[in-house]
């Protein structure tokens, strides 16, 4: 008995492939294992989910798992035939329903296939029915976990190695313990370092405020670490190590979502589990992976809410699971109350917490704003509203807004609750907290603004009426704001964001050169290096697939890569506007993992279309698992440079590929 999936309407001509014909291969009936062109299963028993987003103005069929409307039979054109060499099949006719939210491949919303995978069959594994049936129901978690736990292994072993300070750590690891018992970040001596790593251990802080420059988000949670482990590098590690295994299972989950395939979620997950520059920043205490985890999640959260929301969207117009077809009705796609949206609301929370750890989700704030209302106008124009856009700002850019902005600024301002807590008392506080204590006048004449820079302002406001703590905090800010504009000193490994991409200029962490006898040298000269640099391979793999993604946005309106090329520009950007300040490679962890979805995109269209033929899939599914392994071995090649691990010099110097790498 045939799936109910492995009919696809593309066309004129029913097929085992979604209509829209998406190239890609990456979700739906094309994803890797979907089903072949009047197959009953998959290949690997994974029956396909529904049609994506292609070159089509209508959005993707569905993936609620209900059954599609029957397929037309009437034969394609040798027009279309044609057109289909080139990865075109013409408009989507999937219901209305399908069109709106994709089918997931597998999950709880998918019912099991009749026999078990033809894969297991032609390997000689046999399941019995209700083992293979759970195991599908599952899988979308399974395979996610699976990587996961992988990745975790990979991030916790011998994670308080090096036994040092490294890097930037001298700051954050210090900060978080200042946190934790004063509710400020304090002052330290210049030795403190060697104090901290020393035996017997010795934490010199003193209550004198010190002047920071981040907010404390970022630092209260490297701080968890070392209340349950201590002031130690395990310590101070151990929480930015669990959100680096947390966001490999997010991504796995998300890119599952986003191209409806659990083998390209899995494929993704371990992507950026074998991410050099994922992985050294997960093993260091420091912001910018904290701001990475809280941005992705909000991604993830936006792409939830807007499945939810399109399903709504499709229940009100009729399009329901056992009747997924309906007409668009234009009165009711433009009046249509979206309701309460408890996902974008954690998004605009997960936002908050990244601006809170880091000034650089602003950014990030902005672009997803702009995407969301960019999506509910898709949405209700796919309902048949006539002004989209305009329906769009009408009944949804308030409460947009709201739960983006409002909410952010509402959780930025509440993480600096431990300065507000402090005393407001001369020389007993936070930094700058009695600033206003007895202080009355006007506003600034002069504000700094992003990319305007230094402006005069038309006029002065008495502002003695604003409570002294907010006002003190304002003045705190802006002096921050100054501090990072003016940041120009130099350094050995500052970089311009023009070389990030091509891996221009790392960061060396952690440097020593022990000799025979020391730090598990068993040569006369050894190099120990943690090198904050990505995964070669990888990352020039990402320079061609966002060159793909570029393409399927601008010419085939492929709302996936949208969102992917979305939340890289939010992240890397940016630091445009500032080449000529002191930025370093390391920032780029907050888009790498829209990099490693750029490139699962690419491996699914690799990979082709179920409708292709068994010669040209099989090639492209060799040529994808090639690309992925050779990733995994170019990871574990540099492996010894990411943990520090003393190699012979000669090793060491035949893995800086480039002098700038030095």
């Amino acid at each position: 008995m045939p799936h109910p999936y492995d009919v696809r309407v593309s066309g004129d001509k029913a097929t085992g492939a979604p209509a829209g014909g998406d190239p890609t291969g990456s979700g739906g009936a094309d994803a890797p294992g979907a089903p072949p062109a009047g197959g009953p299963t998959a290949p690997d028993g994974v029956p396909g989910g529904g049609a994506v987003l292609t070159s089509e103005r209508a959005d993707p069929p569905s993936g609620d798992g209900e059954q599609p409307a029957p397929a037309d039979h009437r034969p394609a054109s040798a027009w279309q035939r044609g057109l289909g060499r080139y990865g075109y099949f013409g408009p989507d006719r999937s219901p209305l329903r399908h069109r709106l939210v994709p089918p997931m491949p597998d999950g709880p919303g998918a019912p099991p296939p009749d026999g078990p995978s033809p894969l297991l069959a032609r390997l000689g594994v046999g399941l019995p029915a209700a083992l293979w049936a759970w195991l599908y129901r599952w899988s979308g978690w399974l395979g996610p976990v699976a990587v996961a736990v992988f990745a975790g292994v990979l991030r916790f072993v011998h994670l308080g190695s090096p036994d040092a300070v490294i890097f930037d750590e001298t700051y954050y690891a210090k900060d978080a313990w200042s946190l934790l018992h004063l509710g400020y970040e304090a002052s330290w001596p210049d030795d403190a370092n060697k104090d901290i790593i020393g035996t017997p251990q010795s934490i010199p802080l003193s209550s004198q405020a010190a002047y920071i420059v981040h907010p404390p988000v970022g630092k209260w949670i490297i701080g968890l670490g070392e209340w349950v482990f201590g002031l130690h590098p395990f310590g101070w590690r151990f929480a930015v190590a669990l959100l680096g295994t947390l966001s490999v299972l997010m991504i796995a989950r998300i890119a599952r979502r986003l191209f409806r395939s659990t083998l390209l979620g899995c494929t993704a997950g371990l992507l950026l589990a074998v991410d050099g520059l994922h992985f050294v920043m997960s093993r260091t205490a420091l912001l910018d992976l904290v701001v990475m985890f809280w941005v992705l999640a909000a991604f993830g959260f936006l792409l939830i809410d807007r499945d939810r929301t399109r399903a709504r969207i499709a229940d009100a117009l009729g399009a329901t699971a056992d009747h997924p077809d309906a007409s668009p009705d234009a009165v009711l796609a433009a009046r249509l109350n979206l309701g309460w949206r408890p996902y974008r609301l954690l998004a605009g929370v997960s936002l908050g917490l990244a601006c809170a750890t880091k000034w650089s989700g602003l950014y990030v704030v902005a672009a997803f704003g702009v995407m969301v209302v960019l999506w509910d106008a898709g949405s209700r124009r796919l309902a048949g509203a006539r002004h989209p856009h305009l329906a769009t700002l009408r009944r949804d850019g308030l409460p947009a807004f709201g739960s983006m902005v409002v909410v952010s600024l509402v959780v930025y301002v509440s993480s600096w609750a431990g300065w507000f807590a402090s005393s407001a008392q001369p020389g007993k506080g936070g930094y700058f907290r009695d600033w206003a204590a007895h202080r009355s006048g006007l506003s600034s004449e002069y504000i700094t603004l992003p990319v305007f820079g230094r402006q005069k302002m038309p006029f002065q406001v008495d502002l003695t009426w604003v409570p002294d703590k907010f006002r003190s905090l304002w003045h705190y800010h802006s002096e921050v704001y100054n501090f990072h504009r003016n940041l120009h000193s130099p350094h050995v490994y500052q970089s311009n964001p023009w070389s990030w991409p091509v891996l221009g200029r790392p960061v060396s962490f952690f440097y020593e050169s022990p000799k025979q006898g020391q730090a598990g040298c068993q040569v006369s000269e050894c190099a120990r290096e943690v090198l904050g640099i990505g995964t070669p391979l990888l990352w020039w793999a990402g320079i061609v697939a966002l060159a793909y993604c570029l393409y399927r946005w601008a010419l085939r309106r492929d709302w996936r890569a949208g969102a992917i090329l979305c939340g890289l520009a939010a992240g890397y950007l940016p630091w445009f506007e500032y080449q000529e300040r002191t930025i370093f490679f390391f920032y780029a962890v907050v888009f790498v993992p829209f990099l490693v979805l750029a490139v699962t995109m690419m491996i699914g269209a690799m990979i082709g279309q179920a409708r292709a033929s068994r010669e040209r899939r099989m090639i492209g599914g060799v040529a994808a698992g090639l690309l992925v392994l050779s990733i995994v071995w170019n990871f574990l090649y540099f492996f010894p440079i990411f943990t520090g691990q003393a190699i012979p010099m000669d090793e060491w110097n035949a893995r800086m590929w480039f002098r700038a790498w030095i």
